[in-house]
């Protein structure tokens, strides 16, 4: 039987009263305060006393995953950091030149801002992205921090309180009008943060509208978490766990089909029996469990690791579904790897697997045109060239269409790589431009019902 735990939250402000620290230098621990005081960093005591080995520290995945390293910052904004904590300087000096160095790691990637946010009459639809025809994310406002940081966290940004850099909903819901009048979008991801951070009554108030015949045209709710990685006791002994899954069952028994997207980079956040008895669980409401992660350096970047994994969420009845890319924003530089390195991972770990994990699509980068996936290298005509296609594209008709890029064995991202055989860009290059120039006028309805015979100066007369 599983015991109930008690939750105990740590920040860069109580680093050291967690207990295992006493194992570790000073001059360690003060670079974990340099780094913390400019990407985000949180931690509970499961974390610490379940997943970390700390005899393996600094080298225990699960430390990379959890704990501030000094590498994470570039060199000199990491001694720049220093030197202001190191002058004595109060704690609103600090902050300003945090907040300077933020801006700095580029804290908005492919276009949340600016491409990714709809309208509706004419304002900003708060807390909301429609990115891809079908899909649309909602950014819950009491939902947008989490059981424990993740180092790597491309949404660093919603978790360090500057202005103008979070998404969240407002109190009026009026994502709930956008996406009653917009037909086309059947799946909705409930993501932040993490949405199973919230109780269960501020849950139903996301939930729970969306099974009115309104919405009747979503069919796919979907909920990003890291909860069972990080605090799996949220769904089997936390005192509202129980009308947590009688909500999930709410759902899947008003027909619609729930996904919980599991965030999951190392197997380690899957061996633990509670880990397993929380997926046991979410599955037993009639909802899927699904996993993803960036391949990452330091923590994931072995195939060996990758097959364990996906063989892990296979016997525990979860679908491995995504292998990403890491993305261009915050310790990218500490984590990132080549993409043929990427693709090598991938084809190594999923040769290891039955066909019931090759469900797994990827590497994949969640990039401003659209997710891009690296299928292959290469050579053709003479050419070494990376095979690429779309998995989602702002124009669906870019879907699964191959395109190829000189082989650049340097290249850790989409706008690293050049085209092939001479061409100047890309198929989709002026195409994409035309849509973010136009605001992304050029509708979903119009995409959908002649996606094959759009031409980009359709663009310039709307």
């Amino acid at each position: 039987m599983i015991e109930p735990r008690k939750m105990r939250f740590f920040n860069i402000n109580t680093l050291e009263k967690i207990p295992q620290l006493e194992r570790l230098s000073q001059e360690m621990i003060f670079e974990m305060k340099v780094v913390g005081n400019v990407l985000p960093f949180r931690t509970n005591n499961y974390v610490t006393d379940e997943l970390i080995d700390w005899d393996q520290v600094p080298n225990d995945p699960m430390f990379q995953l959890t704990f501030p390293q000094r590498d994470m910052l570039p060199p000199e904004l990491y001694e720049q950091m220093a030197a202001v904590m190191q002058s004595g300087a109060d704690r609103e000096v600090i902050a300003e030149e945090a907040n300077r160095i933020r801006m700095a790691l580029n804290p908005h990637p492919a276009g949340q801002m600016t491409a990714n946010v709809p309208r509706l009459d004419d304002d900003v639809v708060e807390g909301l992205q429609h990115k891809y025809r079908e899909t649309a994310l909602v950014f819950p406002s009491s939902g947008q921090t989490c059981h424990a940081y993740c180092t790597f966290c491309f949404r660093w940004a919603q978790f360090v309180g500057i202005d103008g850099l979070k998404f969240a909903t407002d109190e009026s819901m009026r994502f709930q009008k956008y996406l009653a009048m917009h037909p086309e979008i059947t799946d909705v991801l409930v993501t932040g943060g993490d949405p199973m951070i919230m109780s269960v009554k501020n849950l139903k108030e996301y939930l729970e509208p969306l099974l009115e015949p309104e919405f009747d045209h979503i069919k796919t709710i979907r909920i990003g978490t890291k909860s069972v990685a990080y605090w799996p006791y949220r769904f089997v002994t936390d005192k509202d766990s129980e009308e947590v899954l009688a909500l999930f069952r709410r759902v899947t028994e008003a027909g619609k089909h729930l996904s919980i997207m599991g965030h999951h980079s190392h197997y380690v956040e899957l061996e633990t029996e509670v880990a397993a008895e929380a997926i046991q669980r979410i599955r037993q409401t009639g909802a899927q469990y699904r996993c993803q992660s960036p391949v990452l350096r330091h923590i994931n970047d072995d195939p060996d690791v990758w097959a364990r994994m996906w063989q892990k969420q296979v016997e525990l009845g979860a679908i491995p579904y995504y292998m990403f890319v890491e993305r261009d924003t915050g310790a990218k530089g500490y984590f990132e790897i080549p993409l043929w390195r990427a693709l090598e991972i991938y084809k190594k770990a999923i040769q290891q697997v039955s066909g019931l994990a090759r469900t797994v699509r990827g590497p994949s980068m969640s990039a401003l045109p659209g997710k891009v996936q690296v299928d292959g290298v290469t050579e053709i005509n003479g050419e070494m060239v990376y095979v690429l296609s779309f998995l989602q594209g702002r124009n669906p008709d870019w879907v699964k269409r191959p395109f190829f890029a000189k082989f650049d064995p340097e290249a850790t991202w989409l706008n690293h790589l050049r085209p092939a055989f001479g061409e100047e860009h890309f198929f989709f290059e002026e195409e994409l431009h035309l849509i973010l120039e136009n605001g992304n006028k050029y509708g979903w309805e119009k995409l959908q019902s002649s996606p094959r015979q759009f031409r980009p100066e359709e663009l310039l007369r709307n």
